[in-house]
This record gives structure tokens, C-alpha cells and sequence, in this order.
């Protein structure tokens, strides 16, 4: 059996297409002064829809990144990615060239992929039939391309992984690359989720099953994690994007540490589709994973960035959870739903919420939990409502829990040499 000397892991670039803006400082300003992203859709005719809001990206032109063929031969979810990840790359101001192209590896996460290509070919193809399709709609559509797209942008030849577990496919890229740092098998790492679900096709199924708002009138008070008047999430889009990289390498090329990686927990429900195990059991065992994988007591985390969708199952049986693995500490860490200004991202929310955790770790800063307002009597933690609070961070840890019961956490602490 082979041995593994477990390298450290830190965060060393970051990047952010939101609905709070899209860049790192927009997005992190965005959030630190509790702005709303949540405005009615633009983006398609939703009129005949039951829920009109989202979570959108405004004002992002792919063509600050790439040209305009290559940006037209993409989905919105793959420009996200791609472009994200420029940006982090950037940040970091790590460079990908031949010497070491292939320590460099990409894992994007993302949870439908290229929906509205799909949506528009079926229209072509039932209005001009099969032979006016387009040759790209398959390469376009496809979940794995945003990661696929970021190697070939970028140079990077190393892994190159798309995990596809529904809203927690973010956080497990990050997670998984983060196991590829520490063995040993990449000396960096582009990883994230990126989503680009806001189409007709998609809001019609989700309100189908009756998991999203429809405060329509209302939409800077419809996203409201752990209210008791909460009636669903809102969906954003967007994505987030993270540099791990190896720590002796970081510091060999004087690189900028936001924050250590420390810890990975997954597991899975086993129990339905949609629904959270009762008391969040599922959930309780990725953060107890994530506390033993960091070696980390509950007395030493500072944050919680909580899944926190808005919705009647979700909100309490996380409440449950983070008490079961935390106890009576639980009522002393700040928890917060950043949700409740970006909306759900679904595929992207582990991405843009691994960045809001790092930064919270970086900047001892924890962003809020807008629009609580009337607190739902199960869930009885320290949300830090309405505003961002200025609070010391040694260690946060960000949940991700996703359709078909996959749950992930991930932990994050202060960089000490």
C-alpha cells in the first residue's frame, strides 16, 4: 500500500461571477454590507411562471475575457466557469506555462450543466427539424465542459474533474482538489462550481415540486433562510472559484495566502430524493468527517457558512445537525446564509460560498443573514441577522447538502506557518 506524506493545502487566488457582482470586491462588498441580488427575472418571459425572481448575474460580458467566437461556442454556465477562473488565476498571480502545465489540474462542479442550449435546440429542432441543429449543441450542453473549457484556456494538464452531485457538486470540487493537493498528485488546483440554470425549462420544473418562492411582489425579502416565513429558495446563478495550492510551493513564489485548507467531510443521506434525513443525520456525519479530517474541536470554529436554502425542510434539520456535531457550541458560532442575497446557485453555491468562507477567514468578517426577520422556533442559533458582523474567524467551515441526499462540508482556518 502506498504511503502519503499529507502536504498543507492553502487558498491563494480567488474568483466570483454573482448576482452581488462580478468580482471578488463586488461580490465580497456585496455581501459584508448585506445587499440583495434578487430582483425579477430578465433573462426570459417568465410571466406564465409561478416563480418570477432570481438570483442574476447583471452586467457580465463574456467578452472581457474571451473573443467572440470562442464565447459564442459556450453556455452561460461554461463562461462563468472559464471566466471565474481567470479571474482567480489572476489573483493569485499564478502563472500556467510549460514547466508546470501538468501539476496544474481544474475540478468544476456543476449541478444541470448546459440547460438553456438544450432548451434552444429542442425549439430548432421541433420548429426547422434535426438537420438545423447546431454542431456544438452537445459540446455546449454538457456538464463537464466548463471544466474542460478552463484547462483548455488556462494550460493547466493535470486532473481534470467535473463532479456532478446536485447542489453540492461545488464543494465537493473543492474537496476533492483538495485531496489532490495534499497527496501529492497537483501542486495547484482550479476548483469551484459555476451554474447557469435561470431558463424557462428549469423554473418550471423546481416549482413543479414546490421548492421555490413565490413572493413574486416581494423579491428582496423572498430569499429568508431560517424564517419561520420562509416559502422556498430562490434560484441564482453565477460561480466561485478557488487557487488551492501546495503551501511550500505557494511560498516559494511569494504567493498571497488567503487561508489554509484544513478539512473534508462527505457523506450521503441514503434516505429520498429531494428531502434531508430528519434532524439532518446525513448532514451531522459530513461535519463530524470534516471536524476529524481538519482535526479541529467544535470549540475551535468561529463560522458556519450554512446551506441555508430558505426552504420549510432544509433550514431546521441543518439547525439540528450543526447542534448534534457541535453542541452546546453550537449556540456560541456565528452561522450565516449568504443565500439570503445571492439566492441558490444550485451546481455554483459551494464555489461562491467556499469564497465567502475563506474571506470570512481572511478578513475576520462574517457576512449576514439578511430578511430574518421572524425566526422560525426551530431554528434557535446565532444567525447574525441583517448585518455583517466584525468577529474574529480561526476557522469556518462552509455546508453544501444536495439532491439524492449528497452532503459535503469543508473547513478553513487562519494560515500560521
Amino acid at each position: 500500500m502506498k504511503s502519503y506524506e499529507l502536504k498543507r493545502v492553502v487558498v491563494t487566488g480567488l474568483g466570483a461571477i454573482t448576482p452581488l457582482g462580478n468580482t471578488l470586491t463586488e461580490y465580497w462588498e456585496g455581501l459584508v454590507s448585506g445587499r440583495n441580488g434578487i430582483a425579477p427575472i430578465t433573462l426570459f418571459d417568465a410571466s406564465q411562471h409561478d416563480c418570477r425572481i432570481a438570483g442574476e448575474v447583471k452586467g457580465f460580458d463574456p467578452h472581457d475575457y474571451l473573443d467572440r467566437k470562442e464565447a459564442k461556442r459556450m453556455d452561460r454556465f461554461s463562461q462563468f466557469g472559464v471566466c471565474a477562473s481567470q479571474q482567480a488565476l489572476a489573483d493569485a498571480k499564478f502563472v500556467i506555462n510549460d514547466l508546470n502545465a501538468e501539476q496544474v489540474g481544474v475540478i468544476l462542479g456543476t449541478g444541470i450543466g448546459g440547460l438553456k442550449v438544450m432548451e434552444d435546440q429542442q425549439t430548432i429542432y421541433l420548429d426547422r427539424g434535426p438537420n438545423r441543429c447546431s454542431p456544438f449543441m452537445v459540446p455546449m450542453m454538457i456538464a463537464n465542459m466548463a471544466a474542460g473549457l478552463t484547462a483548455i484556456h488556462t494550460g493547466a494538464k493535470g486532473p481534470n474533474v467535473c463532479t456532478v452531485t446536485a447542489c453540492a457538486a461545488g464543494s465537493n470540487a473543492i474537496g476533492d482538489a483538495f485531496r489532490l493537493v495534499q497527496r501529492g498528485y497537483a501542486q495547484a488546483m482550479i476548483c469551484g462550481g459555476t451554474e447557469a440554470a435561470v431558463t424557462p425549462l428549469s423554473f418550471a420544473g423546481f416549482t413543479s415540486c414546490r421548492a421555490m418562492s413565490t413572493r413574486n411582489e416581494d423579491p428582496l425579502h423572498a430569499s429568508r433562510p431560517f424564517d419561520r416565513d420562509r416559502d422556498g429558495f430562490v434560484m441564482g446563478e453565477g460561480a466561485g472559484v478557488l487557487i488551492l495550492e501546495e503551501l511550500e510551493h505557494a511560498l516559494s513564489r511569494g504567493a498571497k495566502i488567503y487561508a489554509e485548507m484544513v478539512g473534508y467531510g462527505m457523506t450521503c443521506d441514503a434516505y429520498h430524493m429531494t428531502n434531508i434525513a430528519p434532524q439532518g443525520e446525513g448532514a451531522a456525519r459530513a461535519m463530524s468527517l470534516c471536524l476529524k479530517d481538519a482535526e479541529i474541536t467544535p470549540d475551535q470554529v468561529s463560522y458556519i457558512n450554512a446551506h441555508g436554502t430558505s426552504t420549510p425542510v432544509n433550514d431546521p434539520n441543518e439547525t439540528a445537525a450543526i447542534k448534534t456535531v457541535l453542541g452546546e457550541q453550537a449556540y456560541r458560532v456565528a452561522v450565516s446564509s449568504t443565500k439570503s442575497m445571492t439566492g441558490h446557485l444550485l451546481g455554483g453555491s459551494g464555489g461562491i460560498e467556499g469564497v465567502a468562507a475563506v474571506m470570512a477567514v481572511a478578513n475576520d468578517r462574517v457576512p449576514p443573514t439578511i430578511n430574518l426577520q421572524n425566526p422560525d422556533p426551530a431554528c434557535d442559533l446565532d444567525y447574525v441577522p441583517h448585518h455583517s458582523r466584525s468577529h474574529p474567524v480561526e476557522v469556518a467551515l462552509s455546508n453544501s447538502f444536495g439532491f439524492g441526499g449528497h452532503n459535503v462540508t469543508l473547513a478553513f482556518r487562519k494560515y500560521r506557518p
